[in-house]
This record gives C-alpha cells, sequence and structure tokens, in this order.
C-alpha cells in the first residue's frame, strides 16, 4: 500500500533559519535524510517526525499528514 505522507518541512526549517545539515544535527540524523524526508521520498519513523516538530516549533499536524485524496483515488483506480 502507498503512502500519500505530505509535509512542509522545508518551509519550517527555512522559518527558523536551519540547513538541513543543521537540522540534522539537532535531531540526530544525516543531512540526506533531512533531504529525502523533504522529497518525501522517506517516510521517517515517529519519532523522529517529533523530534523535528519539537525543533522547528510546529506540531505533528503542521508538518506531517497523510494526503486522503490521493490515497482514495489511489484505492479506487490503482
Amino acid at each position: 500500500m502507498i503512502q500519500f505522507v505530505e509535509n512542509h518541512l522545508k518551509s519550517a526549517r527555512a522559518a527558523v533559519n536551519l540547513t538541513q545539515q543543521q537540522l540534522a544535527e539537532k535531531a540526530g540524523v544525516t543531512r540526506q535524510t533531512i533531504s529525502l524526508i523533504e522529497k518525501g521520498s522517506y517516510n521517517p519513523t515517529l519519532k523522529l517526525c517529533l523530534n523535528i516538530c519539537h525543533i522547528v516549533n510546529k506540531t505533528l499536524d503542521e508538518l506531517f499528514w497523510i494526503n486522503e485524496e490521493e490515497r482514495k483515488h489511489e484505492e479506487n483506480h490503482g
């Protein structure tokens, strides 16, 4: 099953003036991991999502969610 997780991480990170590298160091992951999350190519664990939310002062709902419209379309046409 395809997960249609969307995020606003890039804009949230920029709003607190952090580079991908700086966010990665604070979150305890690699810069590549942050890049992949921003591109939507990697689904982080809930623990990592919550950690990132804390760092950029956003709630989980503000940063990450499942796009229900795309999910329903895939179920009906996939």
